[in-house]
């Protein structure tokens, strides 16, 4: 039983890590992505060995590994909150490289688009870093997606 589990946090991990490549995020970030994704898995399993073991009811290890989920949860809530969007804006093809868009008085071209952030290159040559999750909460302008998003008028 415990071996399945491994094998299947393993499957969820390298599919996860090859997404977030693909969707082209930073190598510390996808680190990141499969040192929590291996935690989450091994706080599992030892719930599993307890109970299978004897050593601890049902209950009890649903209530550790619930509280521990509550805790990782709660501790990643904002960058989980932008690897969400970050997901969003590039399935929803809302973004994409070289677009030209306008956010909270930021005008600029859009130069990156990673899970967590995005970056904008403005019109005085700087670059500005928002949010994914920012960025998906308020109205932003994208003067160039028009026939992408609505179609053709």
């Amino acid at each position: 039983m415990v071996a399945l589990w491994a094998i299947v946090g393993e499957l969820f991990r390298r599919g996860l890590t090859a997404i977030a490549k693909k969707a082209g995020a930073s190598r510390q970030l996808i680190r990141s992505i499969r040192d929590g994704v291996r935690i989450v898995w091994i706080v599992i399993a030892a719930a599993a060995v307890l109970i299978v073991t004897g050593i601890a009811s049902e209950f009890q290890a649903l209530t550790v590994t619930g509280l521990a989920g509550l805790a990782i949860s709660l501790a990643l809530q904002t960058t989980l909150s932008n690897i969400i969007a970050g997901v969003l804006l590039f399935s929803d093809k809302t973004l994409r490289l070289h677009d030209v868009i306008s956010y909270s008085g930021i005008k600029g071209t859009v130069v990156r688009v990673g899970l967590r952030s995005t970056l904008i290159r403005t019109q005085e040559g700087n670059i500005a870093i928002i949010g994914n999750s920012t960025l998906m909460s308020g109205p932003f302008i994208n003067y160039s997606a028009e026939e992408r998003l609505v179609g053709k008028p």
